[in-house]
């Protein structure tokens, strides 16, 4: 799978325009998917010195991108749309805010396996990640009686 993942807030805290401590597991586990044979993009509003900055910290722990703000390394910005055909996007601006990490190593390699339907978890409060219970299926929860 192409997985594009943001820098800022998601690999490390936010503190642009300065690189932000790590959060943890981040790196680790894109460098799990990276033996898993994902192929990883790292997709971030940084530009030009900054950019570098993020791919040399990232360099210096080991993780290394496929492409950098790109879908290709060799990709022309000015010819190329700037929409990434990316199959996941991880970012700490999703709907619902970035999920444990370990939460997202289980679900893209659920997808990956072939599953249609993700595990559904629950964060609660303190970072306690549960498996959601399911006692009937989506329709039926949506069409109650």
């Amino acid at each position: 799978m192409v997985i594009a993942v943001d820098f800022d807030g998601t690999i490390v805290e936010h503190r642009y325009p300065r690189i932000g401590k790590p959060i943890p597991f981040a790196i680790e586990t894109l460098q799990k998917l990276h033996a898993d044979r994902h192929l990883l993009i790292l997709w971030t509003v940084r530009e030009g010195e900054l950019l570098q900055e993020a791919i040399d910290y990232c360099a210096s722990k080991g993780l290394h991108f496929y492409a950098h703000n790109a879908n290709f390394p060799e990709e022309n910005r000015l010819d190329a749309p700037r929409k990434l055909t990316a199959d996941i996007f991880i970012d700490d601006r999703n709907l619902g805010g970035l999920v444990d990490w370990e939460v997202m190593y289980q679900v893209i390699t659920a997808l990956r396996k072939g599953s249609t339907i993700a595990p559904m978890y629950n964060v609660e409060e303190g970072g306690n990640v549960q498996r959601r219970k399911q006692k009937k299926g989506f329709l039926a929860s949506l069409f109650k009686s």
